[in-house]
Formats: C-alpha cells, structure tokens, sequence
C-alpha cells in the first residue's frame, strides 16, 4: 500500500452520491510519482521513500548535485521531492518504481497538505477574528488591537501575541478527508470537501493518520 502520492489542485466541484445527495469536492491532478530514493533504518536510520513528481521543468531550475541525485533514479525533471514515512504493510519500493493514483481507492480517507492561499497583511479583526470596538455613539476603538501587555511586569510584548501581519501563505494540514472517486486514465483524484491553497497548487496526499 503506498503511503502518499504528490500532484496539483485542479479545483472545486460537485457531485451526486447513487442516492442523490450533493456532495462538494476537490480534484487532484495526482501523480504520476517516480520513487527517487529509498531510505532504510541502516543507511539512514529510519524507513521512508522519497517520492518525485514528475513534469516538466527546465534543466537550468535543478542545480547540479540535485540533478545527479535525480538522474540515478531516472527521474529527471522531477518538479517535487517529498519523503514519505513507511510502516507495516507498506509497500517496499526501491528507486525508479512508479507510484500512481490507481493505489488509492475509493472510500479511503487521506490527509492533504498544502500552502495556503497568501492574503498580504491583514489586520486583528480579519488574520484572528476580533470581535472590535463599537461602531458608533463617539467611539474612537473600532478595529485596533487593544492592550498587547502590562506596562510594569513583564514590560515586554510576550511571544505568541496575536497581531497584525502576514496572513496566509503557511503549510495547512486537512485531515481526514473521504476519497469519493479515481480516474485513472486522467490520473485524478477526487476527495470530499476543500483542499488548502489556489488552484494549480502543489499538494501532498497522505494515507490518513487519525
């Protein structure tokens, strides 16, 4: 059983269950993966596979040590590296085999990891959902912070204040999430529910863990 496989969120769409409920979904242009290096507990100290995606990039975007990395799998141009952990029941890979979305099922549960969309800075209200001031009768607090700590003890901002900044463009984890359907042919993958990031980004899918 493969433990994951990398692709690229196409988009949103629905579909219809045999018993006529609507269901909202994500297709996942899934794979074809080419296994780039296998890592064992000997060598390495641990058991994991590392898995490239494969499309077009151009030569001049892949540095030399990364190229020669590749090119001993047979997986040049790889557009994505990422490691997958193996457990018991894995399926044993060694470089150069192919892992594609026909290993997924439907009804299986997987967990998607992407990058989210960025939003540029965004205030307290809309990055961690401040409630503000009153809008009216000579208030002069309507989107500001408030107190961000004592002035006397600890006379510092503590770490971990919510505030304004960057929001968005962060690693996002949805877990759990049913697989409703796989075409083979078109190596797509389509899973219930949203998927962090725009579409044409790069995702990870995982074999759930929870």
């Amino acid at each position: 059983m493969t433990p994951g496989i990398l692709g690229r969120k196409i988009g949103m769409t629905q579909v219809f269950r045999s018993d006529g409920q609507v269901v909202p979904v994500t297709l996942l242009k899934a794979g074809p993966c080419t296994v780039v290096q296998r890592k064992t507990p000997a060598t390495d100290g641990y058991d994991a596979v590392q898995l490239g995606l494969l499309e077009y990039v151009k030569p001049k975007r892949i540095n030399k040590p990364q190229t020669g990395h590749l090119k001993k799998a047979g997986a040049e141009g790889a557009k994505m590296l990422r490691e997958f952990r193996l457990t018991a029941g894995s399926t044993d890979y060694k470089p150069g085999d192919q892992v594609l979305v026909s290993d997924f099922k439907p009804a299986d549960m997987v967990d998607v990891i992407g990058v989210s969309k960025g939003r540029g800075f965004a205030g307290v209200v809309k990055r961690h959902h401040f409630r503000g001031g009153e809008g009216s009768h000579g208030s002069m607090f309507h989107r500001a912070p408030g107190s961000i700590g004592a002035s006397s003890f600890p006379s510092r901002v503590v770490p971990g204040m919510r505030m304004g900044g960057h929001m968005g463009d962060e690693r996002v984890t949805v877990r759990n999430l049913e697989i409703i359907d796989v075409v083979t042919e078109d190596n797509v993958l389509v899973v219930k529910g949203a998927v962090p990031g725009p579409n044409g980004g790069l995702v990870v899918v995982q074999r759930a863990k929870r």
